[in-house]
């Protein structure tokens, strides 16, 4: 039996009782036990006229969530390692605003996140910033250094590959069909010196640059390509591996990554990322975040600042291959 039934039955008794007893004594009973509890019962039911509820007419949570993309430089685990801090950056000097680092697994995952509009903030390559123009986005920074934005094609030293008609009939690895430095500038530069890459060589597109690096090293292909940034890291993680290795060819150079905001992004936020970013080599936690990159600054950009790059893709489309 439910505690309800049990608390009626009981004052149901005592009801019974009490006009025993005062039938016995020659009193009336006006108001019995169960009377009393019933009214209660139904003024628990009943609005409190005093009681006015109110409403917040704004949320005490205003900061907005901005999704920030970063191309697969690396994998994502390493991703994080190297730009968390950055984001902590924004965070710590926008704080009316929560950015959000969004890794992405390959090339084709983020392109497919930028050219649906889905990042806020993103750092596309610089084929994939062109693209990006197309979808919403425009750039207001970029990566310095632009003499470090070139491709380079390793093989082992004890390999056999000394000259680029050596590599005929072997297979090469690369990021992925779209990666500008790591990809698109290397295939231009064998192409310019006598191979074709269409027919002369296999293909091997495998993620990352990482990947790119270890096919080389572990002998699964003649050789990997990738660029500076990331062998870089790869020498200071593992010297002796990169021992092993030797960089044969190198690309000229183009203008480095960039950072696009969507078009929606209002003009003060993309001032202020921009602040942080121009600003993080003046202090000793920014140059930090900037070594780990690794790179000596970030820059002011535009969308002309990537006309040299539209340039090299109409070259790439008519002499080597077609791009999608």
């Amino acid at each position: 039996m439910s505690v309800f039934f049990r608390l009626v039955a009981y004052l149901l008794l005592l009801s019974i009782f009490e006009c025993q007893s005062a039938f016995a004594e020659g009193e009336v009973a006006t108001v019995s036990p169960i009377t009393r509890f019933t009214q209660w019962w139904q003024s628990l039911n009943k609005p409190n006229p005093r009681y006015q509820p109110s409403f917040a007419t704004q949320s005490p949570f205003t900061a907005k969530i901005y999704k920030v993309g970063i191309h697969p430089l690396h994998n994502p685990k390493r991703l994080f390692e190297v730009y968390a801090p950055l984001i902590d950056s924004f965070n710590a000097a926008i704080p009316d605003a929560t950015f959000v680092l969004e890794a992405s697994r390959n090339y084709d995952e983020f392109d497919k996140k930028l050219y649906a509009g889905y990042f806020d903030f993103a750092m596309p390559n610089p084929y994939q910033t062109i693209n990006a123009f197309k979808h919403g986005y425009h750039v207001f920074a970029k990566m310095g250094d632009d003499y470090n934005f070139r491709g380079i094609i390793l093989v082992r030293k004890d390999s056999n590959i000394k000259q680029v008609a050596d590599l005929k009939g072997k297979t090469i690895a690369y990021p992925a069909p779209t990666a500008l430095a790591a990809t698109l500038m290397p295939q231009y530069y064998l192409h310019t010196n006598g191979l074709d890459i269409n027919n002369d060589v296999e293909n091997r597109y495998v993620g990352s640059q990482e990947s790119a690096i270890m096919n080389v090293l572990n002998g699964d292909v003649a050789a990997g390509v990738t660029w500076p940034v990331p062998w870089q890291t790869f020498i200071q993680k593992n010297p002796q591996l990169a021992e092993k290795l030797e960089i044969k060819w190198q690309t000229e150079s183009l203008v480095n990554n960039s950072w696009v905001a969507k078009e929606t992004m209002s003009p003060e936020t993309i001032a202020q990322v921009r602040d942080v970013l121009l600003r993080l080599a003046q202090t000793s936690q920014g140059k930090a975040i900037l070594t780990s990159i690794p790179i000596s600054t970030f820059e002011a950009a535009n969308d002309a600042t990537y006309d040299p790059v539209k340039a090299f893709v109409t070259r790439f489309n008519q002499h080597v291959r077609p791009l999608n």
